[in-house]
């Protein structure tokens, strides 16, 4: 009894009495039985591993923090190529952000594709591109009226379906003019992203899935490198479509400023 009484008290002068494991063992003790210890060996502890989150990348890469111009609340990095570059506020709005985001991708792969026609034609005819439509001697099997109303109408037709399933995902997957009965399943997005529709049409060459048993299936880890690919090349074509109309205001062409 006496040395039952002792042990409290010294648990009592524990610099902490109430939180220790010791502490809260001899206050929970009666003062007839014996107190017993729980072996440290047959204690279960848990250990709980939280990995850690991937640093946001910066648009500027010897600044790691900024408040909004650096490092905008509204991007999370989970963007393709998101490095926070956002300085007039204009992704605050989500629907915004993602609409912004599809302009984006569409505008730089017109880019790509506008840059390589512009390399190609002129080394082929000699022809510069800003002069190609109105040069008599360039190879133009319709005249300037009927390409652009066939433009019109064609682009017109595509890019009112993509406004629409934009703002309506998947409302286009349906049957459509065409003499083929599978077109709905052709043409659906495989990928249930936005802008990356996959499937046996738009990836054809399987970069980013597998067709098995005639059903395409996505891998998203190769998606997802494409996606940051695509967006990075995209960037870059759109700036250099903004140099050539600069070098065309003085005359100039990609070709002629590389001396070739």
């Amino acid at each position: 009894m006496a040395s039952t009484s002792g042990t409290v008290i010294n648990g009592l002068g524990s610099s902490f009495p109430w939180g220790g494991n010791r502490s809260q063992a001899l206050w929970g003790a009666s003062s007839i039985g014996p107190i017993v210890a729980t072996p440290a060996a047959t204690r279960k502890r848990k250990l709980i591993v939280v990995a850690a989150a991937p640093p946001k990348k910066s648009w500027l890469p010897a600044v790691k923090g900024g408040g909004n111009f650096v490092d905008p609340e509204w991007l999370d990095g989970s963007l393709p190529g998101d490095y926070g570059f956002d300085p007039l506020g204009l992704g605050k709005d989500p629907a915004f952000l993602k609409w912004y985001r599809e302009a984006e991708l569409i505008h730089g792969r017109w880019a790509m594709t506008a840059v390589v026609g512009i390399f190609i034609g002129q080394a082929w005819s000699g022809v510069p591109w800003f002069e190609a439509g109105a040069d008599p001697g360039a190879i133009a099997p319709f005249s300037f009226g009927s390409l652009l109303g066939t433009q019109l109408l064609l682009m017109g037709w595509v890019e009112s379906k993509r406004w629409v399933d934009f703002f309506n995902p998947k409302s286009q997957s349906v049957e459509w003019a065409t003499p083929w009965s599978k077109t709905a399943e052709n043409f659906a997005n495989a990928t249930g992203q936005q802008g990356y529709p996959g499937g046996k049409f738009f990836d054809p060459l399987g970069l980013a899935g597998t067709i098995q048993n005639g059903v395409y299936i996505p891998d998203y880890d190769k998606l997802e490198r494409l996606q940051l690919a695509e967006i990075k090349h995209a960037r870059i074509a759109m700036l250099a479509m903004l140099i050539f109309y600069f070098e065309a205001g003085q005359g100039k062409t990609p070709l002629g400023a590389l001396g070739l």
